[in-house]
């Protein structure tokens, strides 16, 4: 976002703005020596106590045991795991010493997890091991280890995205049971051929690559959901043809679990306020299964547990409903089923807005506001719509963050974390995010500190997220920016929904981020939340 200046009443000098890595970032230069950035009215006086309360101590405390769950557990968090549901156990266990009453919400989600490396190798006429960068195992593929013949499976090899290689069972005519079948990427899902593929008695199934331009690596691809028992692997265009032949024989092996388990969703709300205007507050819990999950997303979890912890003695004029989301590396699924539940009884309409909190202790970290307004990043790929009054709670989040004296940038908003769900139901939307894996520039070096250069987080999605993997300062200021804007939220929401009376000294800094974008984008990729889509979207075909 391009802005105009800052007002000059608040003392800061001229903002400026650039898009760097699909972020719109905003300098300021601080508040004038002695200004109080809390101001002195009683509404302020209380988001001040209410920061003071969800101390970064308390935050980490809550992250050293989400750490300590995952080392007792293989290093993991992952919904679907005993890491995951000991974590579910932590989050009630605090809230109902804070004097909550949680909600645990179960559903049923399909699990995967690869145990080991797959294995694919030619054994004759020629003896070849093909490497791991040539192949890779397909998402909800079976376990198995097959040594047999390869059978070509309706397809000479010609590059092309439209063929039919096994999507039809007529395909398989003939094919002798106990082989591999190879069969081309093409115009069916992949859940398509290697279904038929296993009814035709195959032992495992090597679905090739097209060879068209952009299309002749190896295939990260899903079969979409448990079902498939036998291995299925996705291979380069090159090792397919290398594949094809009369007499080939190989060996296919994938240790895997494939199957459909039990997660879950927690939910807690404050005793006071309005149930017809509930404002939630959401984080996802779950960790992937290769790490611990301490920034991504323990933090936006421990974050928002202290900040319920310390609001229970608040006399809200609306219901705040804290929420911690499973199966969120999954595909955002615990969202899903938590607003198609609210959808399907009635009560989505009781929603005013949705704050969304993943990853904000990233150790070489931004601070990026989602554009809920779409001003820096329009909508188009990687930027969806932001409802209306997403925009509000995107300014309300710049202007704390003036008034701290603190710069802040933007981030597209995505829809590809957990507020997807909300803002496709036309929930306004919004929230904090510190930065995936994407490389720090020396304009954002200049802005927020850290390393120009390197990743705002080197171990993402990695063993090595654990608790040496968060920034405190970080952590401390968004922890502080949650809890003050959940608070204001959870006293009006007039400016974003139109609902309740405005509030004198509604809990606003003095100091206000202002002006649009005189243009914006994304970069390749589609703006900067790719960098934390959690690989969703793996190919089904």
């Amino acid at each position: 976002m391009i802005p105009n200046a800052l007002p000059q009443r608040a003392h800061f000098r001229r903002a400026s703005l650039a898009f760097i890595g699909g972020l719109a970032l905003v300098a300021s230069g601080g508040l004038p020596a002695g200004a109080d950035p809390t101001h002195e009215n009683s509404n302020n006086n209380t988001s001040q106590k209410l920061r003071t309360a969800v101390s970064v101590d308390r935050v980490v405390a809550h992250l050293d045991a989400l750490d300590a769950i995952a080392t007792a557990n293989g290093g993991t968090r992952a919904s679907g795991t005993a890491g995951y549901d000991q974590s579910v156990d932590y989050v009630v266990g605090k809230l109902r010493e804070a004097g909550y009453s949680p909600v645990v919400q179960p559903f049923t989600f399909p699990y995967f997890e690869e145990l080991s490396p797959s294995i694919l190798t030619q054994t004759s006429p020629d003896a070849r091991n093909y490497s791991a960068d040539s192949f890779s195992t397909m998402t909800y593929s079976g376990a198995g280890d097959v040594t047999g013949a390869i059978t070509t499976v309706d397809t000479t090899g010609a590059a092309s995205a439209s063929g039919t290689s096994g999507c039809e069972a007529a395909d398989f005519a003939g094919f002798a049971a106990g082989s591999i079948a190879l069969v081309q990427r093409g115009s069916c899902s992949f859940a398509q051929k290697a279904g038929n593929a296993e009814a035709a008695g195959a032992a495992a199934v090597v679905i090739f690559n097209t060879g068209v331009p952009g299309a002749t690596g190896p295939i990260a691809g899903t079969l979409g959901a448990p079902g498939i028992s036998i291995p299925v692997l996705g291979a380069s265009y090159e090792v397919g043809l290398d594949l094809m032949g009369d007499s080939v024989q190989g060996r296919v092996a994938a240790d895997t679990i494939s199957e459909n388990r039990e997660t879950y969703n927690v939910l807690a709300e404050t005793a006071h306020g309005n149930a017809d205007n509930v404002v939630m507050v959401g984080a996802h819990l779950d960790s992937v299964n290769a790490g611990p999950g301490v920034n991504d997303n323990g933090t936006g979890s421990a974050a928002i547990l202290a900040v319920a912890e310390s609001m229970t003695k608040v006399q809200t004029a609306n219901k705040v409903r804290f929420a911690w989301w499973g199966a969120e590396e999954r595909g955002l699924l615990g969202a899903h089923h938590y607003v198609d539940g609210l959808k399907a009884s009635g009560e989505l309409s009781r929603v005013a807005l949705y704050l969304n909190f993943d990853m904000v202790g990233s150790p070489n970290f931004g601070r990026f506001v989602y554009d809920g307004d779409n001003s820096a990043f329009p909508v188009g790929p990687g930027a969806a719509a932001g409802p209306v009054g997403s925009g509000q709670i995107e300014q309300d989040f710049h202007d704390y963050f003036a008034g701290e004296g603190l710069p802040s940038g933007e981030t597209a908003f995505s829809g590809r974390s957990d507020y997807g769900p909300f803002i496709a139901e036309g929930i306004p939307a919004g929230g904090l995010f510190t930065g995936a894996e994407g490389i720090k520039t020396e304009e954002q070096q200049a802005l927020f500190g850290g390393v120009a250069g390197a990743p705002y987080d080197s171990c993402y999605h990695a063993a090595c997220d654990d608790t040496g993997n968060v920034s405190i300062e970080s952590l401390d200021q968004m922890s502080d920016a949650i809890a003050h804007l959940a608070l204001n939220y959870a006293m009006n929401t007039t400016a974003v929904n139109g609902a309740g009376d405005r509030v004198k000294g509604n809990f606003r800094q003095n100091q206000t981020f202002e002006g649009n974008p005189l243009g914006g984008g994304t970069e390749s990729g589609g703006g900067l939340h790719p960098e934390h889509d959690h690989d969703h979207e793996l190919a089904d075909r």
